[in-house]
């Protein structure tokens, strides 16, 4: 069954970005396996998937990253947070993987997607972009936390989207130093506090006028 439009638009106009979350209330584990799903199924740049998202609830670890994300409670008090990585650089094996799995979904001969697996090559492996592809992929990571926060919102859940942090030292403390992944951004999700008083304020958005144009 289609969701409605009224339905949509109710969820992304109660959505916020939530302060204080209630740590008290955890996130049921059928809505979070969903969300983890949502994560997983988000689009990307020739279905590439440069990312990697780390689900961090241990409390000790949230702890040791608080003081270097500009020590905002989200981090330790929501119910899951997570730590979305981008791929450093995307490799021929990279490719390879992605060729090899779109032939087993769809009943192919690899070969028979070589065509695709070149324009792979010549465009991020070999190409121009190939010299900030670490760029690409991060932003290939914002459109699966727009998908999240936006799955979320229709399911009730609170997040918050956190760029203030710092990528060294989450990559120290979550081991990723010598990965092949590196800290993006965060998402904290769970659900709002009572107390939080961003909740009630009016959403300030432009008009439709000044940002949407039909030519």
């Amino acid at each position: 069954m289609a969701l409605s439009s009224e339905s949509l638009l109710h969820a992304l106009r109660w959505r916020y970005a939530t302060k204080l979350f209630d740590p008290a209330r955890p996130i049921p584990s059928d809505t979070w396996a969903s969300l983890e799903e949502c994560m997983r199924l988000t689009a990307s740049s020739y279905g590439l998937q440069p990312w990697k998202f780390l689900v961090i609830t241990d409390p000790v670890i949230r702890a040791e990253l608080r003081p270097h994300s500009w020590n905002q409670s989200q981090i330790t008090e929501c119910s899951h947070l997570v730590v979305m990585l981008n791929k450093r650089s995307i490799t021929p094996s990279d490719a390879d993987r992605l060729i090899q799995s779109m032939a087993t979904a769809r009943g192919l001969e690899s070969s028979a997607l070589d065509g695709y697996r070149n324009m792979i090559q010549v465009d991020l492996i070999d190409g121009p972009r190939s010299q900030a592809i670490a760029k690409w992929a991060s932003n290939q990571v914002y459109i699966a936390l727009g998908n999240l926060m936006t799955a979320a919102a229709l399911l009730e859940v609170d997040t918050c989207a956190i760029e203030g942090f710092t990528p060294a030292e989450y990559d120290r403390i979550l081991k990723l130093e010598t990965s092949a992944y590196q800290s993006c951004v965060v998402c904290a999700c769970g659900y709002r506090s009572s107390d939080d008083k961003y909740a009630s304020l009016a959403k300030v958005r432009y008009a439709s006028s000044d940002l949407i144009e039909h030519r």
